[in-house]
């Protein structure tokens, strides 16, 4: 048992990197990274395809041609600069689609798939400068490899889970060991899986943000996105037990960060 334990300790020790280079944003944190690269990069091509498949088979995908390439225009400018976070990205297949949906929701999934739901554009009456907020904080998403550092993440939580619950089953009963695997579950979900969650969302918010200035765009738009999707977001749970940070404390983040940005998007911006 002692040595399974240095073990696990070594290879958590070796599964630790930080996923992007060193940027203006300050975003260097070490992540836990275990699972093979290109397993993720597998299993996100295969959904991605799953959801072209769905979209296409209801004739929702990609149906008006001048709202694809408005995104596809804007997705292209991040992706230019993409290399800068993360050199590997300019070898990635990115990919662009449009969904028709009334979902305020867009995606990168790893290795560059990107999906934006046309409900974006319609109820948020999105500018470019809006869209390219969202659309770059889910392209860092993919950059900082926050669904490879989640899936690791997950099976952290299951291998302490499953060790956990042995010893319980060694000193209690039954009904005890499942009620006491329960109370483990939850609370790993409320303050393991959850900050962690927050944490990979603020990092999105602070990449995406100057992935968008050194493209030209200009990062103020996040915050008044983020006050268009306040006014939609009426009714949604406390900080505390979301995965998001809330409205309020997202805009004054983002418009710190976007006055540090000013002077990067100035020099970046299309004359």
């Amino acid at each position: 048992m002692k040595y399974s334990i240095l073990f696990l300790l070594a290879f958590l020790t070796l599964g630790c990197a930080s996923t992007t280079l060193k940027n203006q944003s300050g975003v260097d944190r070490k992540q836990l990274l275990l699972m093979p690269q290109s397993m993720v990069a597998g299993i996100a091509s295969d959904s991605y395809r799953n959801a072209l498949e769905a979209a296409s088979k209801k004739n929702k995908l990609n149906v008006d041609p001048f709202q694809v390439k408005r995104v596809k225009k804007i997705s292209n400018r991040l992706i230019a600069n993409a290399n800068y976070f993360k050199p590997e990205a300019s070898q990635w297949a990115w990919e662009i689609n449009v969904e028709d949906s009334d979902e305020v929701n867009a995606y990168c999934m790893p290795g560059g798939k990107i999906m934006v739901y046309s409900g974006l554009i319609r109820k948020l009456k999105a500018t470019d400068d809006e869209l390219a907020a969202v659309i770059g904080h889910e392209i860092s998403h993919a950059l900082r490899e926050h669904g490879r550092e989640r899936m690791s993440t997950a099976a952290i939580q299951q291998f302490g889970l499953i060790g956990f619950a042995a010893y319980i089953s060694n000193t209690s009963s039954r009904n005890r060991a499942n009620a006491t695997m329960q109370a483990a579950s939850l609370g790993a979900t409320l303050f393991f899986a959850l900050p962690n969650s927050r944490t990979q969302e603020r990092e999105a918010d602070a990449i995406g943000l100057e992935l968008s200035a050194r493209s030209g765009f200009n990062p103020f738009a996040a915050v008044t996105l983020w006050e268009k999707m306040k006014q939609q977001n009426t009714k949604k749970p406390p900080e505390f037990l979301s995965t998001h940070p809330s409205d309020d404390n997202r805009i004054r983040d983002l418009t710190e960060l976007a006055y540090q940005l000013k002077p990067l998007y100035e020099s970046n911006r299309l004359r």
